[in-house]
This record gives structure tokens, sequence and C-alpha cells, in this order.
């Protein structure tokens, strides 16, 4: 089977989750898939209530629960290794995410929304996606967190005991 012949799905177990875990990204605590993240936008027109498409994105890494640092779009192997690039960074904004990927299998794009300044965006190869302390260290770098302050911009959320974690805006603020 060639690799073009494969859904978006297929790219993402075959390929784009084998390299993060290569990698060194834990599948059970830092790697979400399919994220939903808003329930869409109310649409209301008179007495007609309607909601918008739901956000979701393919993948969401996190350097601890309550930290997500990178944001992943998934594309199949018909499109270019940045066809979903723009979409990335769309929810990387909504969600304040500093790393954004894209990937088709190939390779993968990454968008830096940390560099003021040089090289934002660059490809890498697949077998050289970057390890959470990697992308934890460049995130230090960028916003200034000293060895002090890590502990306390590291330290996990309350979480009462039916497990909700909260909404994307909340974490933001």
């Amino acid at each position: 089977m060639h690799k073009r012949d494969l859904s978006e799905r297929d790219i993402c177990s075959k390929y784009i989750t084998p390299s993060l875990i290569k990698a060194g990204w834990d599948l059970e605590k830092q790697i979400r898939e399919e994220v939903t993240f808003t329930d869409g936008r109310i649409i209301v027109r008179k007495k007609l209530v309607t909601r918008g498409e739901r956000k979701r994105a393919d993948y969401i890494l996190y350097y601890k629960p309550n930290l997500p640092i990178a944001i992943i779009e998934a594309k199949d192997n018909k499109h270019s290794v940045g066809a979903g690039m723009q979409q990335a960074l769309k929810y990387a904004e909504v969600l304040d995410i500093p790393f954004v990927y894209s990937s088709n299998g190939d390779a993968f794009l990454e968008h830096d929304r940390t560099v003021v300044q040089g090289i934002k965006e660059k490809e890498i190869p697949l077998d050289q996606f970057p390890s959470p302390e990697e992308l934890w260290n460049r995130y230090k770098k960028a916003k200034g967190i000293t060895e002090k302050e890590e502990p306390i911009v590291t330290q996990e959320y309350f979480f009462e005991q039916d497990g909700k974690m909260p909404r994307y805006y909340q974490r933001i603020a």
C-alpha cells in the first residue's frame, strides 16, 4: 500500500504518533489526539439557534498536564507537509500554544511562535521531532522563566474527584 492511499488517521497512527514516541513523548500522559476544545459558535437567527462547527486539534502535546506546549495538525499524504499550518496556527492562537506543527507523514513543518527575530518556520524530518525537554527549554528561554519560577509555572492545578479540567480560556486566564 502506498502512503498516498492512506487516510489522515492512518498517517497519524503509522507515522506521526511513532515519531512522537521515539522523541520521548509519553503516549499516556503527554499526547492527546483529536482534542475538541470548543463547542462551536452559537448562531442566532431570529428564533432559530444553532451551533457552528466544533474546533478539533489532531494532536496537543503537553509538557505537564496543565501545560500544552505544542499542537500538530495532520493531513493525508495527498497534501503538502505544511497544508495544515494555517489551521494549526489559528488553534495555537486560541489555545495560547507556542509550538505549531503540520505533517503529512513525510516530515514536520515547525512554526515557532516564540521567535521574535530570525527563522520562525523550518521543516524537520520525522525522526527528528523535538523532545518534551527540548521544547520546554526553548519555551523557558523565550518567556524568561528562571529556575526559581519554574516550580510555580509547572505546578499542577487542583483537580476534584470527578476529574474536570479547566477549559482552555480558564487555563489561559
